[in-house]
């Protein structure tokens, strides 16, 4: 169970993206690293293939680091806490001691 799942919205605390707000597109829990849309974009320079048959220049996201972000709950970013509700584990909201899922 980790902090920060995909399709949560998440806020960028660092980096040259700080204060943007997007949806979590995947997470890597190896490196420790997620996609966040629309943010931490890069350009790539792509040679013509089987699914790009012009090739060209694409702007797509590039991961972040995991301590670069917090999760947004009721519009405020907060840190992420754990507790056993009901037998299972739940995360909560620090700030406001929500249960989030």
């Amino acid at each position: 169970m980790h902090k920060i799942k995909k399709d949560d919205l998440v806020k960028v605390i660092a980096g040259k993206d700080k204060d943007k707000t997007g949806k979590v597109i995947t997470v890597n829990t190896k490196n420790g690293t997620v996609l966040v849309e629309g943010c931490n974009m890069v350009t790539k320079h792509a040679k013509p293939s089987a699914g790009n048959p012009n090739g060209g220049i694409i702007h797509q996201e590039s991961p972040i680091d995991i301590s670069n972000i917090m999760l947004v709950v009721d519009g405020k970013a907060t840190r992420v806490g754990f507790e056993v509700k009901d037998g299972k584990k739940v995360r909560v909201a620090k700030a406001t001691g929500k249960v989030i899922d």
